[in-house]
């Protein structure tokens, strides 16, 4: 009786020494697991998109009531002139105000070229530009309010005008074709576009080589411009938005021979 109890009790520190052997080895392998699974280093999904560090644009709550309230590199992007606005760009005083005669004339167009008036509106100067650049150029009347076009198309019929053509563009994109255009012009526009990095990444590209592109904007740097703040641009805000390296625009001349506006040309680099 005696040896069969101890026999017992010999079996059960066996396999109390075999479970606790089992275990050590068990948890030592989970633990080297651990070590060697934080020693791996950690490979990102090409798939999934890099994190932003800074996004491009901002949202502010306090902002200009005539602005949307979303900044691009410091600047309230203002809201749109809608197509209910095309009187005043019909009005009779804004040559005088604006002189837009001059402004066509220090374009320097030439006969036969391809030009694109983006936010023609109702085409005041579409209508100049196209008899510049004569029947072998053409106009690309580039707005993204159908309702715009809808009001230069009856114009170009009525007076029966061949060269002007009209686009509906996307607030992303003028849709013009890769290299060309010889001249794209943005007369009280630019300051509008709500989302202007990736419209200008289009138009750049829509310009040939040497092309170039202009920027009419009320002067902010002068207080005694009549018009609303966020609808004025300064020449150094121009500069730093379209100077950037994607663009591949430099800056050519600034044109300040306008009453209320200055024209800043960008001309896209020879490649």
């Amino acid at each position: 009786m005696t040896s069969r109890r101890s026999s017992v009790r010999l079996c059960c520190v066996f396999c109390a020494v075999l479970s606790g052997l089992l275990l050590l080895l068990l948890s030592r392998g989970s633990v080297l697991s651990q070590a060697t699974a934080q020693e791996q280093p950690v490979i990102e999904d090409p798939a999934k998109p890099a994190v932003k560090t800074k996004e491009r644009y901002q949202t502010k709550k306090n902002h200009d009531p005539n602005g949307t309230g979303k900044f691009y590199m410091g600047r309230e992007i203002a809201m749109v002139m809608t197509f209910h606005g095309a009187p005043w760009l019909e009005r009779p005083e804004r040559e005088e105000e604006e002189r837009l005669s001059e402004l066509v004339r220090e374009l320097k167009l030439k006969s036969g070229q391809v030009v694109a008036d983006v936010g023609a509106g109702s085409g005041v100067i579409t209508m100049m530009m196209a008899h510049e650049v004569g029947e072998k150029g053409k106009v690309l009347a580039v707005d993204i309010q159908q309702e715009m076009l809808d009001l230069l198309g009856d114009k170009i019929k009525d007076r029966n005008i061949k060269n002007v053509e009209l686009v509906l563009g996307t607030d992303k994109s003028p849709r013009l074709e890769p290299a060309s255009i010889d001249l794209a012009l943005m007369v009280d526009v630019y300051h509008e576009f709500e989302f202007p990095y990736e419209m200008m990444l289009e138009l750049s590209k829509a310009l040939k080589p040497g092309g170039r592109i202009a920027f009419v904007e009320y002067r902010r740097e002068d207080p005694q411009v009549p018009i609303k703040l966020v609808h004025k641009m300064t020449e150094g805000q121009v500069k730093k938005e379209i100077g950037q390296p994607e663009f591949q625009l430099k800056w050519k001349e600034t044109v300040a021979s306008l009453p209320r506006q200055h024209v800043v040309i960008f001309e896209r680099r020879e490649k």
